[in-house]
């Protein structure tokens, strides 16, 4: 193989290549990036046995071939170079790295002891916008469990129905749901786990391009491919394994009949519950008075070493007057996913589930427990 690439090109492909590379010491190939030539591209190949990424960039194509080499090393060497074209040129199972100031080598190793990477021919895929799957993993990717005893609630759930994509998670304690509304209807339903870790590297990848991106279905694989916008190839390739098991039917802890609904300004919301945990104890407890007669949501904590903090703000009042418990932080998670100046929070009993949802927009729900129920 011998390349000539521009230095930014060289990096971009390594820093996206090795966010999933560890140290691994009993499969130590899992340490490297495999490098391969294809038509006018480099593309790097990166492993964790759970997650593949991929990424193309444009290259002269001297000659033909592939190279398997320490990801970490590599970048931290290209980082160190000038702003100027790079030859990389395989040596056997080493990399030689020239420039107009550097002449370098690194030790790799042989291309065929790389993990074998997944295909996904003939499989099924549909087209959706890439910022709303995004955000919509965004929204719910906090909520995950790290429990090992239930590892299907430890992903994020993806049901694709007719017209639209729900995106849940949950840990028991809080649920978010996202709805994607799609502009073509699918012909067949999918649903699947993805783990959280393969979530957060399709956003942080993937968040801030433009474009559609590509989902490739298997039974035990999901590829997320978005495409380049010049040329019709792949730009970037993200693919999962799948957590196997049956997702909790979520939608029977949803409560659809309400005591009390109000509706208030989220900053003023989320800013009086970050001063009021600043008194809360070990349990994270905050107390919310509803008082309807007032038109007002009190909040309060106390803490015997601390102190104590009461605020008020005002709101939109109808049903009862109640006061709920919560934990803190799971209300605030639950509003920094929301950004419509107001919120709607409804409760359906003092020790049942509340929602917390932005007023006017119906895509996007957030399930709370009380902290008494916990």
């Amino acid at each position: 193989m011998k390349v000539e690439v521009l230095k930014e090109n060289l990096k971009l492909g390594l820093t996206t290549t090795e966010r999933i590379i560890g140290k691994n010491l009993t499969l130590p190939i899992l340490n490297n990036v495999l490098i391969t030539t294809e038509e006018s591209f480099l593309n790097f190949i990166s492993t964790n046995l759970e997650v593949v990424i991929k990424l193309w960039v444009l290259g002269k194509i001297i000659k033909e071939g592939k190279v398997v080499v320490p990801v970490k090393l590599f970048s931290s060497f290209i980082s160190s170079l000038p702003n100027e074209k790079i030859t990389i040129e395989s040596e056997g199972n080493n990399l030689k790295i020239n420039s107009e100031s550097v002449k370098t080598h690194i030790q790799g190793y042989n291309p065929e002891e790389f993990p074998i990477i997944p295909e996904f021919k003939n499989s099924d895929f549909l087209e959706v916008d890439n910022k709303k799957i995004c955000q919509g993993l965004s929204q719910v990717i906090n909520n995950t469990s790290s429990s090992q005893t239930r590892p299907e609630i430890s992903g994020i759930y993806f049901s694709f129905s007719k017209n639209t994509i729900k995106i849940v998670a949950t840990d028991s304690f809080r649920l978010a749901e996202k709805t994607i509304t799609l502009e073509k209807p699918l012909k067949k339903e999918y649903s699947f786990i993805l783990p959280q870790r393969s979530a957060q590297e399709v956003i942080n990848i993937l968040e801030e391009k433009e474009g559609s991106l590509m989902l490739y279905f298997s039974d035990n694989q999901i590829l997320f491919e978005l495409p380049m916008k010049e040329v019709k190839h792949p730009q970037v390739q993200i693919s999962s394994r799948l957590i196997e098991g049956e997702y909790p039917n979520y939608q029977d802890i949803i409560p659809s009949k309400f005591k009390t609904n109000v509706i208030l300004n989220r900053e003023e919301f989320l800013n009086q519950l970050k001063t009021a945990s600043l008194f809360s104890g070990k349990t994270n407890e905050v107390k919310v008075l509803i008082d309807s007669k007032k038109g007002q949501v009190e909040i309060s904590t106390k803490n015997q070493d601390l102190g104590e903090n009461n605020s008020t703000l005002p709101a939109k009042i109808e049903g009862e007057s109640v006061e709920v418990s919560f934990n803190y932080k799971f209300l605030i998670d639950g509003l920094l996913n929301i950004k419509s100046s107001e919120v709607a929070f409804d409760i359906s009993k003092e020790d049942g589930p509340c929602i917390v949802k932005p007023v006017g927009d119906f895509s996007y729900l957030y399930v709370v427990m009380p902290i008494k129920s916990i």
